[in-house]
């Protein structure tokens, strides 16, 4: 296997964006000594339509196309994503050499002047781009008005703080990340607001065919991330579903009688939060794939694929 001098990371510009390519290019730098590693900022097309819902412009793939392009006509070498971002389906000849230890997977609520959620005043205002917070959100408060909040994470906070929302509902994990964590004035319960598949991991993939690129990312892999988020990316591969749709599903490992066991909860909900179908499944942590089918089957058998085809506009098919 040939020693590579220097290895290009691409990445999307924003300062979350930046801050997992740098913590990725230092990992590297520790198990890599004297190679040269640098980062190429590419903008995808998420990072360029801001004035509509990620929802009407299609949802998969919007911030991992262009990173992916540029790989493919090898101009990067591996690229740094929110495991949120990436679509299920993956470019044939590229693939996800690892992930690295998942941050707080839950949503935050930040606000001016609440201290909760729940605290809200009725009709206030919470900026989401999100399908899935939207529906979750107006479950348990119906009277709250949900506004689209989109931009970098700095510009969300910016505009709750200049009281253009009451609140906004972000990521746990890219608040901590940026050194924020004192603006969070809640982490929502998951029996609440159950987070985003892959919502606080990071996924490096490569081309399959880079031997060198995937020995070296090897050393990064946590284990533990790669089985929790694998189960949920399953659950969402049956549901046809992309980052945009009101699907949601959380994995974790849990103790039972000295085993490790994966518990996986699934919920997919109307957008306006009127039904939704929700369950979990314990499985042992080998078994991660097959439950997210699962718990797709169970939920579609309960009505899930009559609130997704209202979403996608087309029935729900099996393998």
């Amino acid at each position: 296997m040939k020693r590579r001098d220097k290895i290009v990371i691409g990445t999307r510009g924003s300062m979350l964006a930046l801050w997992q390519a740098e913590f990725v290019q230092r990992e590297l730098m520790k198990t890599n000594p004297g190679v040269t590693i640098v980062l190429e900022k590419i903008k995808t097309t998420g990072d360029m339509i801001l004035d509509v819902p990620l929802a009407k412009v299609g949802g998969k793939g919007l911030f991992v196309k262009e990173i992916e392009e540029a790989m493919l006509r090898k101009e990067i070498d591996i690229a740094v994503h929110s495991m949120k971002d990436v679509p299920t389906a993956l470019p044939e000849s590229l693939h996800l050499a690892c992930m690295t230890k998942r941050e707080d997977p839950r949503d935050a609520f930040l606000s001016r002047d609440s201290a909760s959620f729940m605290a809200l005043p009725k009709g206030a205002s919470v900026g989401t781009s999100s399908l899935r917070r939207q529906c979750q959100l107006l479950a348990a408060r119906p009277d709250i008005k949900i506004e689209q909040l989109r931009g970098n994470l700095d510009t969300r906070i910016r505009k709750m703080e200049e009281g253009v929302y009451d609140a906004v509902i972000l990521a746990a994990a890219g608040i901590k990340r940026m050194g924020w964590a004192d603006r969070i004035k809640e982490y929502i319960d998951p029996e609440v607001s159950l987070p985003a598949i892959g919502q606080g991991a990071i996924g490096i993939e490569c081309r399959r065919d880079d031997l060198f690129m995937n020995d070296a990312l090897s050393a990064l892999q946590h284990q533990e991330t790669w089985d929790c988020v694998v189960a949920e990316r399953s659950f969402l591969r049956r549901l046809e579903g992309g980052c945009q749709v009101p699907i949601a599903a959380h994995a974790r490992v849990i103790k039972d009688g000295g085993q490790n066991i994966l518990r996986l909860a699934g919920l997919v909900g109307s957008v306006t939060g009127d039904r939704i179908i929700k369950d979990h499944i314990l499985v042992p942590v080998k078994d991660g794939e097959e439950a997210g089918r699962r718990l797709a089957e169970t939920l579609l058998s309960r009505g899930a694929g009559e609130i997704l085809k209202e979403v996608y506009g087309k029935e729900i098919t099996g393998y």
